[in-house]
């Protein structure tokens, strides 16, 4: 059985975040939790940010998904990913259709970003039964200009765009097409879900929602979902968020497959999704910006003072939560439960 997901958050704490090497003086931005880029001086106001993210929880387009991921997250500081260092680790039992199919979906999914391949590693792991994807992108920006997760203030907005659990769902649909059918969930709905794979990408709305001033923090929701990068923002922001879940977008096929399997849509992966503050006075502009791009948005809550604290209002009562929960995330438990042969 192949397992997903992040090592606990308490782990992350005690044996990750307090083990960062040397101080050097041009670490603008180092790993904090709930922050997902590096900041690091380039001499004068220009700064390099970089970030890296694997490919663990999807079997279909996966070279194209360790992409666009890992774009994200640097376009969420408001510059423009520029270059990229894949590492493809094969399966113990790999084939060459299957280096030309991995290849084949990050050369795609750079051209589409206008990002360079630079580097990066290849390989295979002996009982590894399927591909993982590594990828570090990275893009130039100017210090004065850089969002990150812990800019939110009190009185902020906070935004969701095109609603939760949109690249898990299509995962599913790729990936679990057996299981759906079981549950009887209709193969239109599932070829609707799977679509919605062509949103992942954030680049350009995060590139454009920096450039009004108006964004004060952003973070796309990979895994754990919405949820997930609600909290962390708070925690790198230091602030209690308070949202309301009746105002969080979920699609109609997003719902249908949560009742098929039984998962949150709140904590489903959802790259394609971005979570950003905007200031009450200026959130117009960054609604316009929206508008503009076409891409659907949502106003669900607010910042409060002092935290850092999520509270998600549902129906069924209020969640509260104080830290992030790295290793919380309903791809990865859908995973456990319904083990995916791979390795072919």
């Amino acid at each position: 059985m192949i397992e997903v997901g992040k090592i606990p958050g308490e782990l992350l704490r005690k044996y990750v975040l307090k083990r960062l090497g040397s101080r050097r003086s041009d670490v603008v931005v180092g790993p904090r939790e709930g922050i997902d880029v590096s900041v690091l001086s380039a001499g004068g106001d220009l700064v390099v940010i970089a970030h890296s993210d694997p490919i663990v929880g999807a079997l279909k387009k996966i070279g194209w998904l360790a992409v666009h991921i890992a774009c994200n997250d640097v376009a969420t500081s408001g510059a423009e990913p520029r270059w990229i260092l894949p590492t493809i680790l094969l399966p113990e039992k790999w084939s060459e259709s299957m280096v030309d199919e991995i290849t084949g979906d990050i050369d795609a999914a750079a051209r589409e970003l206008g990002v360079a391949v630079v580097g990066g590693h290849s390989g295979y792991a002996a009982g590894s039964s399927r591909p993982i994807i590594v990828v570090t992108a990275l893009g130039l920006g100017k210090l004065g200009r850089v969002v990150t997760s812990a800019g939110a203030r009190t009185g902020d907005s906070v935004y969701v765009t095109k609603g939760a659990g949109i690249e898990g769902t299509a995962i599913l649909a790729a990936d679990f097409r057996d299981v759906l059918a079981e549950k009887g969930v209709d193969e239109v709905l599932m070829k609707r879900a799977e679509s919605f794979i062509d949103e992942i990408s954030v680049v350009k709305e995060a590139v454009e929602l920096a450039k009004t001033g108006a964004v004060t923090a952003m973070h796309d929701a990979t895994r754990g979902g919405v949820a997930e990068a609600l909290i962390e923002l708070a925690t790198a922001s230091g602030k209690t968020i308070e949202v309301w879940e009746e105002k969080i977008p979920v699609r109609d096929e997003i719902q249908a497959f949560a009742e098929a399997l039984g998962f949150d849509p709140l904590w489903m992966i959802s790259s394609g999704a971005l979570v950003f503050t905007a200031s009450e006075n200026r959130k117009g502009e960054a609604e316009e910006v929206l508008k503009r791009l076409g891409v659907s948005y949502a106003e669900i809550g607010e910042v409060k003072g002092r935290g850092p604290r999520l509270i998600i209002h549902r129906a069924r009562g209020d969640e509260v939560l104080e830290k992030p929960q790295p290793e919380k995330d309903e791809l990865a438990r859908l995973w456990k439960l319904y083990p995916r042969i791979t390795g072919k």
